[in-house]
């Protein structure tokens, strides 16, 4: 236990909080936690287990008297409090009266007195946008329009300035940009690289390339079934970069990610012109140089790491989004391609495939109509597990893992992710963990939990590495070495950034892909469709579904369509 543990965790018996929260309080709260917490016990909420009760019964015992209810450390915490609940859900920002009405929810008398605290002590910003219009004025009969009144937002200051800052350099981009290529010519190296390649694409994904070409932002949406269409689109952009000599950049989220989509070009081209870099690799790069830069699984990047990437990318580079629009939105707070597309300030197209959708691509277009049909699926990409209890999904996750999967496809376990609705229970990602350990890399744990051998998720940034990247732990001791998938080895800072990786849950997941994927959905499991969806599409040739929530799935599918977040990007764009 470190120093700085140790001295949380005498707080924190003082107050009569438990010590095991001293972990993962120290790295909230960062240097000077010990202090901070001392100082202010409602510093409690930053961890998202306790609840404002326990935060105020620890403050009273700490602070005696002095632990009012108007105190405004408390009024000030309260309202973190909820931003941060919101940031947990997606949202950048919360409407001011919205945010009002909860803090009110919370027992405190004068909600404004606790947003004023807030931003006193820079708890939370304040952000201002106008109100969306469609109107339309009639200066011919000399009608002066009325300005439309502005809407208060509040937002955690990381989050609202990273959203903020993502707008303002995705308008950069926009405001001097010059076409690449003309239409015509574009359409002509479209064209040619098509003819070179020995392959065909849509006139929609002609058009969609076109598009991409001309406007400085574009976003390229694109389907389940799609994957062989979007690495023909990124051949051709490869040769409308090179005919301009703008140079390429392609990413993707993740390590994994990447690695599938190298996968796919090379499934349409011998010698693919293009390497496909993972979006933690290409920013260690920065600033971008090329001129054509392309994000894949654009859906799964929040606010904050997109802002990292626009702001890497030169006065005049050309960004395009490629999106599936069906998937879930990120793990972290933002919807960066639909506000995008939203905004009318930059241009979308289509990337779409000829031809019958394959069957992970037939089912998942059927849940994301509010349904899960019966498919066929005569190579087995589509197996359906039912289980009668969380305890027999988990027994089935294992089986399907390292036996039915391995012998009937030959996919071995490195190639298969497991993919957990929840994180807690017996079916959770957690216990889903030490089964496939103890069956497939068996070790005491050594290092944090970890062993030379086993598979991890990664939870933190570093130098060509980010959150959401898979992969093995090679090394421990005086250098933490894990391989990520196309064989690239990367140090992390120590066995706290990384986490158990056989399973992962459907956030931790969002943005990668693997050739096989169990989903796994216990009992008593909220189920939307974006998740189910979401879980679907990680899938590259195989998916098995282990369904333990009799019924519920399929309800969840039908009548779960999921929540609106809300966000300021697509207003900061239209306002320019």
């Amino acid at each position: 236990m470190s120093e700085a543990v140790e001295q949380v965790s005498a707080v924190l018996d003082r107050m009569g909080a438990p010590p095991a929260l001293a972990p993962r309080l120290a790295a909230a709260l960062g240097p000077g936690a010990a202090a901070e917490l001392d100082a202010n016990p409602w510093l409690l909420l930053r961890l998202p287990q306790v609840t404002v009760e326990q935060a105020d019964f620890c403050a009273r015992r700490h602070l005696g008297e002095g632990a009012g209810p108007g105190d405004p450390r408390r009024l000030s915490a309260l309202t973190a409090h909820v931003l941060r609940m919101s940031a947990r859900r997606g949202h950048t920002v919360v409407e001011e009266k919205r945010l009002a009405t909860i803090v009110g929810q919370l027992g405190v008398p004068r909600p404004s007195d606790a947003l004023e605290a807030a931003l006193a002590d820079e708890s939370a910003v304040v952000l201002e946008s106008m109100e969306d219009s469609d109107d339309d004025f009639d200066f011919e009969e000399g009608g002066v329009p009325e300005v439309p009144d502005s809407e208060r937002y509040y937002a955690l200051p990381d989050v609202g300035h990273a959203e903020q800052r993502l707008g303002d350099q995705l308008l950069r981009l926009m405001s001097g940009n010059e076409p690449i290529m003309d239409s015509a010519t574009a359409g002509e190296t479209v064209d040619e690289a098509a003819d070179k390649g020995g392959f065909t694409v849509t006139e929609a994904t002609r058009q969609a390339l076109v598009t991409a070409t001309l406007r400085p932002v574009t976003v390229l949406w694109h389907g389940p079934g799609d994957a062989g269409e979007v690495a023909r689109a990124l051949l051709c952009l490869a040769a409308i970069a090179a005919d301009s000599q703008v140079g390429i950049a392609v990413a993707a989220p993740t390590a994994q990610a990447a690695a599938a989509l190298d996968a796919d070009l090379a499934a349409v081209a011998e010698d693919p012109p293009v390497r496909v870099l993972s979006l933690p690799e290409l920013l260690s790069q920065a600033p971008v140089g090329a001129g054509l830069v392309v994000l894949q699984e654009s859906m799964s990047v929040g606010a904050a790491r997109a802002a990292e990437l626009v702001s890497a990318c030169g006065d005049d580079a050309h960004l395009v989004l490629l999106a599936d629009p069906r998937q879930a939105p990120s793990a972290t707070p933002g919807q960066v391609a639909v506000d995008v597309a939203a905004s009318r300030a930059a241009h979308a197209g289509e990337v779409a495939a000829p031809g019958e959708p394959g069957p992970i691509a037939e089912l998942a277009l059927g849940v994301a109509d509010g349904d899960v049909p019966d498919v066929a699926a005569p190579d087995r990409e589509i197996v359906r597990v039912p289980a009668a209890s969380a305890e027999e999904a988990a027994h089935r996750v294992v089986q399907l893992l390292t036996d039915s999967i391995p012998r009937a496809l030959g996919v071995e376990p490195e190639h298969t992710q497991v993919i957990a609705s929840r994180e807690d229970g017996p079916a959770g990602a957690r216990a889903l963990n030490a089964a496939c350990k103890e069956r497939l890399n068996p070790g005491p744990g050594a290092h944090g939990g970890l062993d030379v051998g086993d598979r991890v998720l990664l939870v933190a940034d570093g130098p060509g590495y980010g959150p959401g990247d898979t992969g093995y732990l090679r090394e421990t001791g005086e250098r933490t070495v894990v391989e990520l998938p196309g064989g690239r080895r990367v140090e992390v800072a120590g066995p706290a950034a990384l986490r158990p990786g056989w399973a992962v849950t459907v956030a931790a997941a969002h943005g990668g892909r693997w050739p096989a994927v169990v989903g796994v959905f216990p009992p008593e499991v909220p189920v939307s469709r974006p998740q189910v969806y979401t879980v679907l599409t990680r899938a590259v040739r195989h998916v098995s579904l282990v369904d333990a929530t009799d019924g519920a799935l399929a309800e969840g599918v039908r009548d779960n369509a999921g929540a609106q977040r809300t966000t300021r990007l697509a207003r900061i764009l239209r306002e320019g």
